[in-house]
């Protein structure tokens, strides 16, 4: 049990310190007294408005990588507890595979992954 809550604490600590040590790092070695605000481009001056309208498509494929990313996130957990699920936990992944293929051919087929 103590081991357990060691290893909670350990998380608990680690996920406060990374993103509080990204915070002040740059904080602390930044240089200071100088204002620069222009956007950031690459070092290149600004061209053009900054309000520019997108394609509809350019958030569809970003929405459609999500959803599948986050699918696929759900094969970690059967593949780390593969032996303890046997074979009907294998043909549940199988199925589960074989719908996110037949998601992907349907995109395929509506072409919603095509730029033009």
């Amino acid at each position: 049990m103590t081991s357990d809550l060691a290893g909670l604490l350990f998380l608990a600590v680690f996920a406060l310190l990374i993103p509080g040590a990204a915070l002040a790092i740059p904080a602390l070695i930044a240089p200071k007294g100088t204002v620069d605000l222009t956007p950031y481009e690459s070092g290149m001056k600004p061209v053009g408005s900054a309000r520019l309208r997108f394609s509809v498509k350019f958030y569809l494929v970003s929405l459609l990588f999500i959803i599948f990313d986050v699918e696929v996130i759900y094969l970690y957990p059967w593949a780390i507890r593969l032996r303890d699920l046997g074979w009907p936990g294998f043909f549940e992944v199988v199925m589960f595979v074989v719908i996110l293929g037949v998601g992907y051919l349907f995109i395929l087929k509506k072409r919603a992954l095509d730029w033009d």
